[in-house]
């Protein structure tokens, strides 16, 4: 498994926010999980964002309801007295415990306060609407709501997380919410996106990639014989699997010998330099090195333009 050094991990400015993050970040949905699945428990979420922290990795998202509240309180935890070498994503519209959907405007500050005491901090790099306006509600006033705390300096930019969205739900967030930020599922088989990458990029809007890895099918680590029972994966049909196992395989395939599917995903989306960072998330330290190690890979142009077109392949809806 390839090791990273600080030196190796690049930044890049979030927007035109004048936000530097490190080019991959910490998806921290996994954090605490260890009562729901078998995501890492404190300990080992401790020393994953410390590790994170010395190995250049900056960002980090997160959201109130992540593991009940754990991956807040335990990113809290990790950043005591070193609170500004990290730059915290959270979010607001569901509620521990479980995901409770409320996005009322006024539940707004009550969310945030309560992110505040969970990550021990008195200020937010970021706050992202969870889920796309047109799916939850966002009203001007919401957005006004977020303007005044970014106004107040408790939150430094906002923003909208459209999840596993479409170009048109960014487009919605470019021209209806005066967002800094819009967070957006993407990666080789999950392309769609892209479309709105460029107007994102003229707008000045920084761009979050989650879901860099099409949980884990991207990584090389699963195939036709999988089958998953306490995760985002389970309920899937063999059929699915099968066909996503076959996808995978013919990702693998269009990457150079040396270079790891999870690596290549990772570049894949790094490629895009509209994209300021990409957050796969870590179950443990080792899964962390790992996926910060794709710093030092690089993929020629002709790979990325192979990949943009195994994904146009891939029908529209299937992942």
């Amino acid at each position: 498994m390839a090791m990273v050094s600080t030196m190796q991990l690049r930044t890049r400015t979030l927007g035109a926010t004048g936000i530097e993050v490190s080019e991959i970040g910490l998806g921290a949905w996994q954090l605490g999980a260890h009562v729901e699945w078998s995501g890492p428990d404190e300990d080992e979420s401790l020393r994953i964002v410390d590790e994170a922290l010395r190995l250049g990795c900056t960002f980090i998202d997160t959201a109130s309801p992540y593991a009940d509240g754990r991956s807040e309180e335990y990113i809290g935890r990790a950043l005591v007295g070193r609170r500004e070498q990290a730059v915290i994503c959270t979010k607001f519209g569901f509620w521990a415990p479980g995901y409770q959907h409320d996005h009322s405007a006024d539940r707004i500050e009550e969310c945030v306060e309560l992110s505040l005491r969970r990550l021990q901090t008195d200020y937010l790099d970021i706050l992202l609407f969870h889920g796309p306006p047109d799916e939850w509600g966002g009203t001007p006033r919401h957005w006004e709501i977020m303007r005044r705390l970014v106004d107040s300096g408790v939150v430094r930019a906002y923003g909208v997380s459209v999840g596993a969205g479409s170009s048109a739900q960014i487009r919605e967030v470019l021209e209806t919410t005066g967002s800094q930020v819009v967070e957006v599922a993407f990666n080789a088989m999950r392309q769609e996106p892209r479309a709105a990458f460029a107007a994102a990029a003229a707008a000045g809007v920084g761009i979050i990639a989650n879901m860099p890895l099409q949980s884990g099918w991207l990584s090389g680590k699963y195939d036709a014989n999988s089958r998953f029972t306490d995760d985002v994966r389970g309920g899937r049909s063999a059929e699915y699997i099968a066909t996503m196992a076959a996808l995978s395989q013919e990702f693998r395939g269009l990457l150079p010998e040396e270079v790891s599917p999870s690596h290549g995903a990772l570049r894949y989306v790094l490629a895009h330099a509209e994209i300021s960072t990409v957050i796969p998330g870590a179950k443990s330290v080792m899964q962390l090195q790992d996926n910060l190690a794709a710093a030092a890979v690089s993929l020629p142009a002709g790979i990325v333009e192979a990949i943009n077109r195994f994904g146009a392949s891939i029908p529209a809806g299937l992942v």
